[in-house]
């Protein structure tokens, strides 16, 4: 996703969809690795060892047909020495980690069991340019690594490891008529486990967001961090004697997510980010956080100015003067001219960074961490969730929502795969917003996805097709496509029409609730911005009413849960007496009735789940056949026999945000 791109109206342009599909084998993270990608026209289709091309113009219902199919598998001698490393089968294959658009095509980087390598394809036929080169540095060697990657100016900036064992992890250049350059190998200053969310182009600089162990708590317990860094993309690398062939301008700063109070409440972990969008005249970028797993489980929605995070890099170094002492604030006067971190300046003194004194060279070296944070715009997060079920970890927003595209949504999933829409109102300051919950709805169907459990209802991604205003769900096991609003259950009630608040819909001429679409010319009624505008309407009878899963501020007393818990013990303890005196009773009634009893009653739950947002379950078949695949004994895709893109493989999806 370039920065470049955003906040300016895109051309009609069929999305991009990404689809990392991963063997359906025990050996994944919780949370899925992010696929570094770009919008490209079509849609693409990323399988362990394959890439599909698809049509969306010739999807027929619930299907949709590839028309291209290239393979692109690891090697004998490749899988041989992956498997004598002690690593599985099903990790010894080509994992898709990076799919990325250059110069008309498309570069590739797989882990191509655990050797990685990166090619460039066309984009009509998939047919590969040239030879592979090396992925070091590139791409991950472990498809569980998380990675990330973009082209700017010509070169490719990724965040990824590079090495077998994931010990050494860098921001890395390379590709282009720039130099290589990379972060200093193996300091804990620099990087300490870092888990790499998004990059972006801003500006002369390109940003790196990020978590990581935070190294100045180090006389504490480990505390996991969000942070974002940034390198100048003009940077040659330092001098023969400090920082050559690496970063002279790489700094970090912590991303400060929290609710203020006398003690702050921090969500510390960062998990998905939007694109830089444009929003009442500032540039700026949403976060989704959360707590740590033995924390207060919690999610909030944070948004920082670009503006005011640039500034940051701008303000007063971190440092530790000893191994035993505690991290404290740079003096300005301690600070060497000039100063560390900038871009170098064409006709000034020192106009490449090669030429920099070694004074400045061995500052930035060791001292790479700013001292402020990145404050949050507003000074409160615009969305928070407590003590909930589940924990959000996907997040897309919509910023041209409703008829006249001037309207903000914010759509977030959940590790339940449920899907939790919010309208974003800004306040009068212009700064802060205020969040309106307007929604909570099932994204997964059990009825079409298979078993129903907690693995299954994992979302590995949430991504956005402005096109056919649909969202897309990717689960382990299935990919959903639902509606990004729900119109129809206030059809035949004005007052639940315009009480929803929803952008998305309007009360037509028609006497109905309708989906309006952008630019729309047709009369409607919509009161999005107060919603209070229904106290002389009636009630409507027969009206589905759909409850609301958030409780206000999602939070509940402790006393009402100890009292709770208590009352279901003691009332589970006389329910179970009194059932095993029944059972005991009715020992001869007939099992086989039962149990065809018990399979009805599950149909009819399944069946009355299936498709909470009225979405469907997609499949991707190759045109005119249903051919089987000739390698039917290959594990992962492509054991389906009418050449559908298996849900058998773990997948993750994207679509181009434009």
């Amino acid at each position: 996703m370039c920065a470049a791109a955003m906040g300016t109206v895109a051309p009609p342009l069929t999305s991009l969809l990404l689809l990392l599909l991963h063997l359906a084998e025990g050996s994944f993270p919780e949370e899925p690795s992010p696929l570094s990608y770009v919008p490209i026209e079509g849609m693409l289709c990323v399988c362990v060892d394959d890439l599909y091309r698809v049509e969306l113009d010739n999807s027929a219902g619930d299907e949709m047909f590839y028309s291209k199919k290239r393979t692109w598998e690891s090697n004998k001698n490749d899988i041989r020495v992956c498997r004598m490393k002690g690593k599985h089968e099903g990790e010894c294959r080509n994992f898709i980690k990076v799919l990325l658009s250059q110069h008309g095509g498309l570069f590739v980087c797989g882990t191509n069991a655990f050797n990685p390598l990166c090619a460039n394809y066309t984009r009509d036929t998939l047919e590969m340019v040239g030879e592979p080169v090396s992925g070091m540095a590139r791409c991950p060697y472990d498809p569980r690594h998380a990675n990330v990657a973009l082209f700017a100016d010509g070169s490719l900036f990724t965040g990824t490891v590079t090495d077998f064992l994931a010990i050494d992890a860098v921001i890395y250049r390379s590709l282009g008529d720039s130099p290589a350059l990379r972060t200093v190998k193996h300091d804990s200053k620099w990087f300490r486990e870092p888990y790499f969310v998004s990059s972006m182009e801003w500006g002369p600089h390109i940003y790196f967001f990020f978590r990581e162990m935070a190294m100045e708590f180090h006389h504490l317990e480990k505390v996991m961090v969000s942070r974002v860094a940034r390198v100048c993309k003009a940077d040659l690398g330092g001098s023969q004697r400090v920082l050559e062939k690496q970063w002279t301008t790489f700094l970090k700063a912590r991303l400060n997510c929290s609710v203020p109070g006398d003690s702050h409440f921090y969500f510390n972990l960062l998990h998905a980010t939007s694109n830089i969008i444009h929003m009442q005249g500032r540039d700026v970028i949403l976060g989704l956080f959360s707590t740590p797993p033995n924390s207060i489980p919690g999610s909030a929605v944070c948004v920082f100015d670009m503006q005011q995070l640039a500034h940051v890099f701008e303000g007063r170094f971190k440092e530790q003067k000893s191994p035993e002492s505690i991290w404290t604030p740079v003096p300005d006067e301690a600070v060497p001219k000039p100063r560390p971190g900038g871009c170098a300046v064409q006709g000034s003194r020192f106009s490449s960074s090669t030429t920099l004194p070694d004074e400045v060279l061995n500052f930035v070296k060791t001292h790479p961490l700013m001292d402020d944070t990145v404050p949050l715009l507003g000074h409160r997060p615009w969305v928070v969730k407590t003590m909930g079920r589940y924990q959000l970890t996907a997040m897309v927003v919509d910023t041209e929502a409703g008829p006249h595209k001037n309207r903000t949504v914010l759509f977030l999933g959940s590790t339940r795969g449920t899907i939790l829409k919010f309208l974003m109102v800004p306040s009068g300051d212009s700064v802060s917003h205020s969040s309106v919950f307007l929604e909570e709805v099932e994204g997964f169907n059990p009825d079409k996805c298979g078993e129903d459990s907690p693995q299954a209802r994992q979302l590995l991604s949430l991504s956005l097709d402005r096109t056919s205003h649909t969202l897309l769900l990717a689960f382990p096991s299935c990919l959903v496509r639902v509606p990004t609003s729900r119109c129809h259950l206030h059809s035949r009630c004005m007052k639940s029409c315009l009480a929803s608040r929803d952008p998305y819909c309007g009360w037509t001429r028609g006497s109905t609730c309708s989906f309006l679409r952008p630019g729309t010319r047709l009369p409607f009624q919509q009161d999005v911005e107060f919603g209070n505008a229904t106290s002389h309407l009636g009630d409507c009878d027969g009206i589905l009413q759909q409850s609301l899963l958030i409780e206000p501020e999602s939070l509940v007393s402790l006393n009402l849960l100890v009292a709770s818990a208590v009352s279901a013990f003691t009332i589970g303890a006389a329910l179970s007496g009194l059932a095993v005196c029944w059972i005991m009773a009715h020992k001869p009634t007939n099992r086989r009735s039962h149990s065809q009893s018990s399979i009805q009653r599950r149909d009819r739950g399944l069946l009355s789940n299936g498709g909470g947002m009225g979405g469907s379950v997609l499949s991707v078949t190759r045109q005119g056949g249903g051919e089987q695949r000739r390698n039917g004994g290959k594990r992962g895709c492509g054991r389906r026999r009418r050449r559908t893109l298996p849900f058998l493989c773990r997948l993750t999806a994207a679509w181009g945000e434009h």
